[in-house]
């Protein structure tokens, strides 16, 4: 049983569909992201809208797939796009170090929490 379906069979909650993003609020900085699964069954909050691949760090690039997955890029083509997961850029996580526009986007989600 995935972690997802363990937890909806807990709180009595439906499991999320795959295909498609669950939209949610982080509930330490109140920022909106979706809920995407990932390839090996997990789920991460990624942020709306794409950035270039060459401005986020490697382990920070997601792409999500026709079918709604979340899959990490690792490297990238410095054209390509990618998204970012919450995670990396929440006020309420650690910063990140030595990516200025995941600082950029945590200064961000800050300034609408204060």
């Amino acid at each position: 049983m995935t972690e997802a379906v363990t937890r909806a069979a807990r709180t009595g909650r439906a499991v999320p569909d795959a295909r498609s993003p669950s939209p949610a609020t982080c509930g330490a900085c109140g920022a909106d992201a979706d809920w995407h699964r990932t390839v090996r069954g997990r789920w991460v909050m990624i942020e709306p809208g794409e950035l270039p691949a060459r401005v986020v760090p490697a382990g920070s690039r997601w792409r999500v797939a026709g079918d709604g997955t979340a899959v990490n890029l690792g490297p990238a083509v410095p054209s390509d796009t990618c998204r970012v997961s919450h995670f990396d850029v929440c006020p309420g996580r650690p910063a990140p170090t030595g990516a200025p526009v995941l600082l950029a986007l945590r200064r961000g989600h800050a300034r609408r929490t204060t």
